[in-house]
């Protein structure tokens, strides 16, 4: 158990770093390529409650999600026709998979309502286009399937995804029951930002508090990064700033 412990927080240490790397070289990259020389962020706002869905269409045929976990939520890019597949837009470009997550809002992986709220902003790529979800598809099959994993593939796919465009989440304002329970040690490495959040904190129900607690409600901020040809949603709200 300790080792499987260890290998996790290895390796979202690393997703850390490499997703840190490459928003700067990747973001350089997209912003010269963004329509008429000036940097684009398409922003969607909204707020949920516990058990709540968030959906809000972003032009190119996407919707960004955050569908409701019992545990909190998860943010997810996904197409707004068509059937739904077993991989999302976001969920492919920001490795690690089956792990700790920036994607994960939730007190999944020990980490307590204030750990949620403390991981802010979170920092995440997506495939802005069905296209780049199919290339995305295709590498991740070919990583799964191989044994150990690692080597060309991986390479591959951590190149792949550098390429794809960047999305923030960031929480704006939240109501939580606390947990009760000790920071774990992967929480303590990204949830450093509880005191500056605007938070309220929310006496248990019956007096009784839980390990982990639960994020009741929260006010949200998405930016997505729009790359050149990307159709937004009519009546979109977007950032414009001058590229480095």
């Amino acid at each position: 158990m300790l080792a499987r412990f260890g290998l996790v927080c290895g390796r979202l240490a690393r997703v850390l770093l490499v997703l840190g790397l490459v928003s700067v070289a990747g973001d350089l990259r997209s912003w010269a390529q963004l329509r008429g020389g000036a940097c684009q962020r398409e922003v969607v706002e909204g707020e949920v409650r516990a058990g709540e869905a968030f959906v809000r269409p972003v032009g190119n045929g996407l919707e960004v999600m955050l569908e409701p976990l019992a545990s909190g939520w998860i943010v997810r890019v996904l197409p707004v026709a068509g059937p739904r597949q077993a991989h999302d837009y976001a969920e492919l470009a920001t490795p690690p998979y089956a792990s700790v997550s920036p994607l994960l809002m939730s007190t999944d992986f020990s980490f307590r309502a204030q750990d949620v709220v403390a991981w802010n902003p979170r920092r995440f790529r997506f495939a802005a286009s069905a296209r780049d979800f199919e290339r995305l598809l295709g590498v991740y099959g070919r990583y799964r399937a191989t044994v150990p994993a690692g080597g060309a593939v991986e390479a591959e796919l951590a190149e792949l995804v550098s390429h794809m465009p960047e999305g923030v989440v960031q929480i704006v304002d939240a109501k939580l029951t606390p947990g009760m329970a000790n920071q774990s040690q992967m929480a303590a490495m990204v949830a450093s930002h509880f005191s500056t959040t605007a938070h309220t904190v929310e006496e248990p129900a019956e007096g009784k508090g839980s390990a982990l607690g639960r994020v009741e409600w929260m006010r949200f901020r998405v930016s997505l990064d729009v790359p050149a040809g990307f159709k937004m949603a009519s009546g979109a709200k977007v950032e414009r700033r001058p590229c480095r």
